[in-house]
Order: structure tokens, then C-alpha cells, then sequence
């Protein structure tokens, strides 16, 4: 595979140390992902140098600095972007809930099994007395929530594995899952105690990340066009930057 950017070559072996650090889904889109990587330094390496910026990825750095500063949003389009997205900008959901687990190996299917059948019959008696389920929890659970009753206090998403995650806080409040729920470390049975709902957070509290975001945005797209507009005017083979090629 033959890359020359403004008749400078790119060899096969850098080639393939880049296509390290783009992993894709055939070997054709690794080595195009890791072609392209290569052009783009090479074409900010060269412009570096036509600048007296120096070489090295300081070199390139400086170039961006000087070509593509980096903006400060203005307050309007910080407040515009918050009334958007209202929901990126709340608390998190706060619940409490209670759970017997019972516990199996991932692997070991023949645990999962007597598992799952022992949530089934444990879960059908709360269904038929919720009051029971401290009692049930304290006699069966394999969590050491079981000394209270199977609480887990209050939780926040992030908190427990994602597959236990999702049916919880699907749940209503005071609602008893009405399956046993999978997860790595067995089965669970599953009831939410309580809800309070996450709060609007004000936009003074969030104006500076909403402006490092959009800073972010704006500079990324800023550097996107510098880099077409270099390829525009280079001279490229083996290699196409943006549906850029020559």
C-alpha cells in the first residue's frame, strides 16, 4: 500500500504500528482508518515545519494553537443549549430498594438453574404475602443486606451492575418485580421501596461545563476544516482525507 502525502512516503511499517490503535471490523478498514491517522499528522507535521513551528507532536500542537484557538461561547448560547437539553441537566433519580439474592456463578449453569427456580418460589410467596419478603430475605439471601431486612438503602444509576440496574429503575414505587432478575451474580428478587425524582439543576450551576462543551465542539469542528482545507490544496496518494484525494 503505497501513501504519499505531498511526495513524502508513509512506510508499510508505520502502517502497521498505527493500525494498533484502530480497530475495526475487517483488515481493509483497520489499515484505511490508520492510512488516514498517518496522512492527517504527516499533513500537520508539514505544515508545522512551513511555519518555523518546529517538529514533534509540540510542533503540532503549537499549529493548532495558532491556527485554530480555541473559542469562548457566549452566556446566550450556553443558556440557548441548557434549554434544549433539559434532561442532561438534572440530579440523578435517588431510589431505595430491597432484593434476595440468590446466588450462581455465571458459568455454572447448573447452579443458575436452582437459582432461578429457588427466586421463583421464594418470589411467588411475596407475592401472595408481601409482608414476608424481610423474613424471606433474612432466611435465604446470599447479600449481606439480608441483616436488614434485603435493603440496599439509597441508590443512584451507576451504582449496581447495569442488567440488575435496568429492571429497578423501571420499577414504580412499591412495585415487586414480577420475574427474578439475572444478573452475574445470580438472581434477584426485586422490589422498590421509594423514589425522588432528580431535580432541574439551575444553569448557573452548569454554565461552565455547558461552555467547555461547546468550546470543545466548536474547536473539533474548527479543526476538521482546517485539516480538508490543507488536504484540499496537498497532494495525496494512496490515502483520501474527507473524500479528498489527488
Amino acid at each position: 500500500m503505497s501513501i504519499r502525502i505531498n511526495e513524502v512516503e508513509i512506510l508499510d511499517a508505520a502502517l502497521f504500528a498505527e493500525m494498533q490503535y484502530h480497530p475495526a471490523a475487517t483488515l481493509a478498514e483497520a489499515q484505511r482508518l490508520a492510512a488516514e491517522a498517518l496522512a492527517v499528522r504527516e499533513l500537520l507535521a508539514q505544515e508545522a515545519r512551513a511555519r518555523g513551528l518546529g517538529d514533534g507532536p509540540d510542533a503540532i500542537d503549537a499549529l493548532l494553537a495558532e491556527a485554530v484557538p480555541l473559542a469562548e461561547p457566549e452566556e446566550a448560547a450556553c443558556r440557548s443549549y441548557y434549554d434544549a437539553h433539559p434532561e442532561r441537566f438534572r440530579s440523578n433519580d435517588l431510589i431505595e430498594a430491597e432484593h434476595i439474592l440468590l446466588a450462581a456463578a455465571p458459568d455454572d449453569d447448573e447452579a443458575r438453574a436452582q437459582a432461578k427456580q429457588k427466586a421463583e418460589g421464594l418470589l411467588a410467596q411475596i407475592q401472595a404475602d408481601p409482608a414476608r419478603f424481610a423474613d424471606l430475605a433474612r432466611e435465604h439471601s446470599d447479600c449481606p443486606s439480608k441483616a436488614n431486612g434485603g435493603n440496599l438503602g439509597q441508590i443512584t444509576r451507576g451504582v449496581t451492575v447495569p442488567e440488575f440496574e435496568t429492571f429497578l429503575f423501571s420499577l414504580d414505587e412499591g412495585e415487586l418485580c414480577p420475574v427474578p432478575v439475572p444478573s452475574r451474580y445470580g438472581f434477584h428478587i426485586v422490589r422498590l421501596r421509594h423514589r425522588a425524582k432528580g431535580r432541574a439543576l439551575p444553569f448557573e450551576h452548569v454554565q461552565e461545563r455547558i461552555a467547555d462543551y461547546l468550546s470543545e465542539q466548536a474547536w473539533r469542528r474548527d479543526v476538521s476544516r482546517f485539516i480538508a482545507d490543507l488536504a484540499s490544496s496537498a497532494s495525496l496518494e494512496g490515502v483520501e482525507l474527507g473524500g479528498i484525494s489527488h
